[in-house]
């Protein structure tokens, strides 16, 4: 597999903005006719904004409070991949299968404010996924990951991976730790690589195929999924233990997303079954790096201090997830008696793909692929969790809001 870079007088480091700030809204070149089909979502870095690629072009939305701050469309067609950094005016666009002058197989490093490419990868091979760092910019194909350096698109890794159709693949986005988590070569394996250590971890996370990763801002814990989708489990980073497991259910489900919250004590998990399950954590991460009173500590002394010994890792609490009333047998009987359960749930349109994230202030988010539910909000709270919540349902198509309620089980 080969890949050709061009660039445009290089590249320069990104100004980071708001996305108000850079971003200009352009002016429609089509008729309201004109049908729009949603063709991918994805969030931003610190999930404060989204990208929804169109069979237009893009769109970007704030999300509290919710708003849609910028659009373009091309006449060429839409885009299949829209990868933004942070708040910045740089984005990474893979042209949709019907961009007749974007294919599937490039991927375009585009200034916004400049209104211009600034630099462009071609491959043999259709990309799966585009991730961001402020130094990095990783793309995946379906059998391999390139990392590249940022500044100038030089070539610094090339990963394999078993067939990743899903473009599996996510970043630590901390300025002190450089992890990155992708797909190994085994069934149910997960590659991670400290590239400020220069060290590669191989967790078997899963006996089947993995279906969804996540990592913590400061990639120090990844959540996984199997095909399966009945279990997710959270490990250190560093070693490779198992810090928790929970269940979200007895059937098979097909995993859209994992999100961990800011603070680590909630994991989020949406499916095919049309229900996001939110579930209690015991983990907890160390100390934020960026904060760190020495600005000359390294990186491997911040995990020295963090993640050598489980007890940094694993809270006294237990959570409020609950469990069989006969897992107190848990040695006698089968492994799905001692599980632990999601505490609340809510309930989606079924077959449509929505990915979920936390905000800021632990906020749910989620976002629906079916083009016209886009985004509903709600508070998770540490001391009660009420029965009933609102949240505003909005509709990207009409740019209708309605106020509706949800119910929780648990």
């Amino acid at each position: 597999m080969s890949s050709t870079v061009s660039t445009s007088r290089g590249i320069l480091p990104p100004a980071t903005a708001g996305v108000s700030g850079p971003f200009l809204h352009s002016e429609s070149q089509f008729s309201e006719s004109d049908e729009t089909e949603l063709l991918t979502v994805s969030w931003n870095q610190d999930y404060g904004c989204f990208a929804a690629g169109t069979s237009r072009g893009f769109r970007i939305y704030n999300c509290d409070p919710f708003k849609e701050t910028f659009r373009r469309d091309l006449k060429s067609g839409g885009f299949g991949i829209v990868e933004m950094l942070f708040r910045c005016n740089i984005l990474a666009l893979v042209g949709g299968k019907a961009n007749n002058q974007y294919p599937p197989n490039k991927v375009i490093i585009w200034d916004d404010h400049q209104s211009r490419c600034i630099g462009e990868f071609s491959f043999r091979s259709e990309v799966r996924a585009v991730k961001l760092r402020r130094d990095r910019v990783v793309i995946v194909l379906e059998h391999k990951i390139y990392i590249y350096n940022f500044m100038d698109l030089k070539l610094l890794h090339q990963i394999e991976t078993l067939a990743n159709p899903r473009g599996l693949c996510c970043l630590s986005h901390n300025l002190n730790t450089s992890v990155m988590a992708c797909p190994g070569l085994r069934r149910g394996q997960v590659r991670i690589e400290h590239f400020g250590l220069n060290m590669t971890k191989l967790i078997n996370a899963h006996d089947t195929q993995i279906a969804c990763i996540t990592l913590t801002m400061d990639g120090l814990l990844l959540a996984t999924a199997s095909t399966k989708g009945t279990l997710i489990r959270i490990f250190n980073t560093m070693d490779g233990t198992r810090l928790q497991e929970v269940r979200r259910g007895v059937d098979k489900a097909d995993i859209y997303s994992i999100a961990l919250s800011p603070n680590v004590q909630w994991l989020a998990v949406s499916s095919d079954r049309g229900t996001v399950h939110i579930f209690s954590l015991k983990v907890r991460v160390g100390e934020d790096p960026s904060s760190h009173s020495s600005a000359t500590q390294s990186p491997a002394l911040y995990y020295q201090n963090s993640s050598t010994s489980l007890d940094t890792l694993i809270s006294p609490n237990t959570g409020a997830n609950p469990g069989s009333s006969l897992s107190f047998m848990k040695g006698v009987l089968p492994k799905y008696f001692s599980s632990e359960w999601s505490f609340a749930q809510f309930h989606l349109p079924e077959h449509t793909q929505f990915i979920a994230a936390f905000g800021s202030q632990n906020n749910v988010i989620i976002v629906g692929m079916d083009g016209s539910n886009i985004a509903f909000f709600y508070p998770v709270s540490a001391s009660e969790i009420p029965r009933y919540l609102h949240y505003t349902w909005t509709y990207v198509a009409e740019f209708r809001e309605f106020e509706s309620s949800i119910w929780f089980q648990g």
